[in-house]
């Protein structure tokens, strides 16, 4: 079976290393190499260098709308189309090569949290679960019907980066099963997707990271959790700007104004909020590297009981 796989960030790795599992993978996909890190350098996506060191071709293209990247993906003559977190849009006439179509592994139990930060929403909305759907890909975000799916469990304290990395792997898993189906001639069954409970999960922004004290602290507390690592909630601090890193909602009754400092300990920093109070743990101040309340507090005195 000729694979031609589609993918770009480290969420895609392991996805791919399931799809090379039988040496199937004929070509890979993957963003253009982008500037990062201090030196604004380029630099190769994750994918991209996972199938370089396995020898297969990468293609970067910029857009797969223009007639030449229709050509060179007929040319590389797939069977199956893997897409994990591309970024580019398909557009149908790329959909239509392969001839078992393309699919998609998507973080969501779908249609809940269609969309680019799927993982981040989930944290974020408080939901109880998330999971894998390995989807058949039509022309529209995420519409596809659901070819298998996996559930798992939120942790009560689990970060956007912790859920991250083992819906990665789960992805892998869901993916392998599918892959092992249709090698023994039992293609996937497509399932349409509900109509009801369709949600977006919008692309994460950086100005979404400001916490606003006037919110309940489950709120604050579950966004500090999704954005961790990226893009990190930020906040206000006895006129101090932080990155707040860890934080737990305390179900504390007070009758201060939202952001004041209500208790200051080893324990952790307690912040007014809307409702409740937030228990600041783990934060980075302008310049510094995360550190604990109680390393905070010894260098802010003002603060300290």
């Amino acid at each position: 079976m000729r694979i031609v796989f589609a993918g770009t960030p480290a969420f895609a790795v392991p996805a791919l290393r399931a799809a090379c599992a039988r040496g199937e993978v004929v070509a890979v996909y993957t963003q253009p190499d982008r500037p990062a890190g201090r030196g604004r350098g380029l630099q190769a996506s994750p994918v991209k260098l996972e199938a370089l060191e396995r020898g297969i071709p990468v293609y970067q293209p910029a857009t797969l709308k223009a007639e030449s990247a229709r050509e060179t993906l007929r040319a590389l003559a797939p069977e199956l189309m893997v897409v994990v977190a591309y970024g580019l849009l398909l557009p149908q006439k790329i959909l239509d090569i392969p001839r078992l179509g393309c699919w998609n592994v998507h973080a969501s139990l779908l249609p809940r949290w269609r969309g680019a930060a799927p993982i981040q929403r989930a944290i974020e909305a408080g939901d109880a679960e998330s999971g894998i759907c390995l989807m058949q890909m039509e022309k529209g975000l995420d519409t596809g019907p659901v070819l298998m799916s996996q559930s798992l469990a939120i942790g009560d304290d689990e970060t956007g980066g912790q859920l991250h990395d083992r819906l990665s792997e789960l992805g892998a898993q869901v993916l392998s099963d599918g892959l092992g189906l249709l090698r023994a001639g039992m293609r996937p069954v497509a399932q349409p997707q509900p109509a009801a409970g369709i949600t977006y999960a919008h692309k994460l922004d950086k100005a979404e990271a400001r916490l606003d004290w006037s919110q309940p602290a489950v709120a604050l507390a579950r966004k500090v959790r999704a954005f961790n690592p990226w893009p990190v909630a930020e906040a206000t601090l006895a006129g101090e700007r932080l990155r707040i890193h860890g934080a737990v909602a305390l179900a504390l009754a007070h009758g201060a104004a939202p952001g004041t400092v209500l208790a200051a300990g080893r324990d952790g920093i307690d912040v007014a909020c809307g409702d409740g109070a937030l228990r600041i743990r783990v934060l980075q101040r302008e310049g510094g590297r995360a550190i604990t309340a109680a390393d905070y507090l010894n260098a802010r005195r003002d603060l300290a009981p």
